[in-house]
């Protein structure tokens, strides 16, 4: 996956992806784990969000939000579709947003 966002920076020359390569590619230990009302905070209805690490479930979720993040709890996945958004891979929102465009990175 980290060559994978590496390639997509170079070719759609968006920092964003060699951002999140570089936070991935720190070790498991100090990898980012955000909870859902984190989520909530910092996002608005109909944003794309980037997780470089782990989404869990405490808190509430009550607008709808794109969020890609490495893995997902099973309790934050289910309050993210409870709250019609979407639950996606990094890699999977790199493609449809190549640029990197409005993506908003928490953690």
């Amino acid at each position: 996956m980290i060559r994978f966002l590496r390639k997509k920076s170079r070719e759609n020359e968006a920092a964003i992806w060699r951002r999140i390569a570089e936070m991935l590619s720190k070790p498991k230990r100090r990898r980012i784990a955000v909870n859902v009302s984190r989520i909530n905070r910092y996002s608005k209805e109909n944003d794309e969000v980037v997780v470089p690490g782990k989404v869990l479930g405490a808190g509430v979720i009550n607008h709808p939000v794109k969020v890609a993040a490495f893995a997902f709890s099973d309790k934050a996945r289910s309050k993210i579709i409870k709250a019609k958004g979407e639950c996606l891979t990094i890699p999977e929102l790199a493609e449809m947003n190549p640029k990197g465009s409005n993506v908003k990175i928490i953690g």
